[in-house]
């Protein structure tokens, strides 16, 4: 079992890698937000209600997700837009299914804050129109969805509204170290630079 999980963490290793950190980064991110797609309908049998029929129209977001890095390595900037363009996709479709009161918006935020961080400042064009999607997804949308696919109880849906606040906490977390990591690394090269031409 140990050395089947090790095949498998090697093989996403290895799917995810590329050169350029940014698109590294946008693999790794697009590939443990597919990989958590999975586990969504169990976290809302377990922590909301056994009514979970909307979750799984959340999966035709996943191909997407996953298919980032192959984008990525026929062009950088596709795959990296795929990303956030994937996660509003899902976002909007997911406050179609579940309504707005399940706080499901909250993930334009990482959403955003994805664009924002994986283009350059000459990409910036790219990345504001990315950001400015993901805002105006919460506001031209937030009060045209209608009628939600399921419908819960205001115990339900406040479970679910902090089973959704919390995901996008942790996945914005997650995207905050994986580009102080990035930072970091950024410096320690440019101080090794500043060294050698010291020498």
């Amino acid at each position: 079992m140990i050395s089947v999980l090790k095949r498998l963490t090697a093989m996403a290793r290895a799917y995810a890698h590329h050169p350029d950190p940014r698109v590294a980064a946008a693999n790794v991110i697009s590939l443990l937000v597919a990989s958590n797609q999975p586990f969504y309908p169990l976290y809302l049998f377990w922590l909301v209600s056994a009514d979970i029929t909307a979750a799984w129209f959340t999966f035709l977001s996943t191909p997407f997700f996953l298919a980032v890095p192959v984008v990525a390595r026929w062009n950088s900037v596709a795959g990296r837009a795929l990303l956030p363009l994937a996660g509003v996709g899902n976002t909007v479709l997911s406050a179609w299914l579940f309504g707005t009161d399940s706080a499901v918006e909250i993930f334009l935020v990482p959403c955003g804050v994805i664009a924002l961080l994986l283009f350059r400042p000459q990409e910036r064009v790219i990345a504001l129109a990315l950001g400015g999607l993901a805002f105006g997804a919460f506001l031209l949308l937030h009060d045209a969805y209608g009628q939600p696919l399921v419908i819960y109880s205001a115990k339900e849906y406040a479970a679910l509204a902090r089973l959704n606040l919390v995901s996008a906490s942790m996945l914005t977390a997650f995207v905050a170290i994986l580009f102080s990591g990035l930072l970091a690394q950024a410096e320690r090269s440019a101080d090794a630079a500043r060294h050698e031409k010291a020498r």
